[in-house]
């Protein structure tokens, strides 16, 4: 066999060519292909309005137990026609280190009606929406909603993700009913699959016994 020929038998044959993960992390697609995402950071659609350092392809990358626990997650779903939606998983510390860039140079607001409208961009460190270190970089953390699979459109969580604002925090008294409800289902799911949810954003849960609670990984995502 020809080497042309072999880099590309080799190419097809594992999810992501040229990037060898670390031992303990997994592409999601190669536990649970059924799982979707649209992964953010990727695209100008985000609160910073431009592709990210380290997002160079649009996989799902997480901890071996954290895709296991999704694939439970989803299991539960599929049997209502609903589905995971994934907007972002692990994230190289070079993207942290983008975020911290990017809220220190205030008049760079070009997201801000959007993704912040409310929130002072000089106060996004003291109020906890940029930080120097995340969660995600451990490798065990994912950011995800709920998609309806009949009609492919995000169940109604009364905030889009990423939103800097009350409205994101998981109990909110301005939801509505319908609101609310969509929130529980996604939060009770994911707590009875073994992962922990945060006070300020719903879409946000960490594996309460992650494998890497002390290590903040930076290989790029490919």
């Amino acid at each position: 066999m020809k080497k042309a020929t072999l880099l590309l038998f080799l190419c097809i044959s594992i999810s992501s060519c040229g990037q060898k993960l670390p031992e303990g992390f997994v592409y999601l697609a190669n536990v649970d292909a059924s799982i979707q995402s649209e992964m953010r950071y990727i695209s100008y659609n985000n609160f910073i309005g431009k592709p990210i350092d380290g997002y160079i392809k649009a996989s799902i990358i997480v901890s071996e137990p954290a895709a296991k626990a999704l694939k439970s997650v989803q299991k539960e779903l599929l049997q209502f026609n609903l589905s995971l939606k994934i907007f972002d998983s692990y994230r190289p510390q070079q993207a942290v280190d983008h975020f911290v860039r990017w809220a220190k140079v205030l008049n760079d607001t070009l997201m801000k009606r959007q993704y912040y409208p409310e929130v002072s961009k000089d106060k996004l460190f003291e109020s906890g929406y940029i930080s120097k270190k995340s969660g995600h970089t451990r490798g065990s953390t994912v950011d995800l909603t709920i998609i309806d699979l009949a009609t492919n459109t995000e169940l109604d969580m009364g905030s889009q993700y990423d939103f800097f604002g009350n409205e994101s925090h998981a109990i909110n008294n301005a939801l509505t009913k319908k609101q609310r409800a969509n929130r529980l289902l996604l939060r009770n799911l994911m707590l009875t699959n073994g992962f922990d949810a945060i006070r300020t954003e719903w879409w946000h849960f960490t594996l309460k016994n992650e494998p890497f609670p002390e290590t903040y990984f930076n290989f790029p995502i490919k």
